[in-house]
């Protein structure tokens, strides 16, 4: 089966490209969702909640966000926890028919390239992207240590079969994308 990767800058348009060209949602894999959906998972909120001493019962992404702003190590111990969580559901969702695409921001990064037939990347400027993320509730440290954490872009465009930038209006990005979904 014909699998495609999407990958690329935070905050850059990969969910509105995989919409975009999925045209249904179910098939659509989002390692974003998926790590919402763990946190709410009572086992790895525990897990968490006692490997960082967190004390409170609710909004444990607020909490993580403090931890990632207090020390930007804590990113990569909370990735330790939560990555071999969306490992096991893309492995899953690979065999189903259905999903065609995958969303994955770090899919270069964490060597998964190898499962896709294609794999695209979507970027652009950094002044959009840190806009886009802050109306999301983001702040500027955040986005400055998850984009630290991210390849150079360039790296990712040198292991894409297709770039998409998505700097000027949405109504262009989909014209542009009816364009890729033939050839696709």
């Amino acid at each position: 089966m014909f699998k495609i990767g999407i990958t690329g800058s935070i905050a850059s348009g990969k969910t509105t490209v995989a919409k975009i060209l999925a045209s249904d949602q179910k098939k659509i894999f989002n390692a974003d969702k998926v790590v919402k959906d763990i946190y709410k998972k009572k086992s790895l909120h525990e897990l968490i909640k006692s490997k960082f001493k967190i004390k409170k019962k609710e909004n444990l992404g607020n909490e993580i966000k403090i931890l990632i702003n207090k020390d930007k190590r804590n990113l990569k111990k909370i990735e330790k926890l939560v990555h071999p969580f969306v490992r096991s559901k893309m492995i899953k969702s690979l065999k189903n028919k259905k999903i065609k695409f995958f969303e994955i921001p770090l899919l270069i990064e964490n060597k998964l390239d190898k499962y896709f037939s294609v794999i695209i990347t979507v970027t652009a400027k950094k002044s959009s992207r840190v806009k886009r993320f802050k109306k999301r509730g983001g702040s500027q440290k955040i986005f400055t240590i998850l984009e630290k954490r991210q390849l150079q872009i360039e790296k990712k465009i040198n292991k894409s079969h297709f770039v998409i930038y998505n700097n000027s209006s949405y109504k262009n990005l989909k014209k542009r994308l009816i364009n890729l979904k033939k050839i696709l």
